[in-house]
């Protein structure tokens, strides 16, 4: 079963539409359990829901031989945590899909790791659908380390600047009042 998902903001009808045409085309020949978001399109090829439980989405992923998404960090990292191969097509700000285009940016920098294969508009999907079969992504580093790092850079940056930190007491004309929370 391929996993397709749109996530939950916003819907995706280009990408559906591409992947139940792929289907319809014998592009995949594989069944597909698609979560579309709330939308008004309903597709021919494949079973699908508007919306998915978190317990129901993490199962259709790890069921899943691959998955195929938007460019959402959500749904990528997901997808990678899981160790699936990912195929996404990210939203376009020229199609009204979304208010700029970060997912361009975001699925690039997955592809440029060897993380995802990306379709950057419905034409590509045939291509990189066949490209799939032999798709083995990259292993996403552990950077435990770096990230406690900079949480406690951050935190002591916070620590720093009383005014600015949540956590302190504040000298004021009035006298030590606790920050607000």
């Amino acid at each position: 079963m391929i996993f397709l998902t749109v996530g939950t903001v916003l819907p995706f009808d280009r990408l559906v539409r591409a992947v139940d045409r792929a289907i319809e085309n014998n592009l995949i020949t594989e069944s597909v359990f698609a979560q579309i978001g709330q939308t008004h399109l309903r597709p021919r090829h494949m079973d699908w829901a508007p919306l998915l439980e978190k317990s129901v989405f993490d199962r259709r992923i790890a069921e899943a031989t691959f998955v195929i998404g938007h460019a959402g960090m959500g749904s990528m990292i997901a997808a990678l945590e899981y160790g699936k191969r990912l195929l996404v097509m990210p939203r376009r700000k020229c199609y009204g899909e979304h208010v700029n285009d970060h997912q361009v940016g975001g699925a690039r920098r997955f592809a440029d790791l060897g993380q995802v294969l990306v379709a950057y508009d419905s034409t590509d999907l045939p291509q990189r659908l066949r490209e799939m079969e032999s798709f083995v992504p990259r292993q996403r580093p552990r950077q435990t380390e770096q990230v406690i790092c900079r949480v406690t850079q951050f935190l002591e940056r916070v620590e720093a600047h009383p005014f600015r930190n949540p956590w302190r007491t504040m000298e004021t004309s009035a006298g030590t009042v606790a920050a607000p929370p």
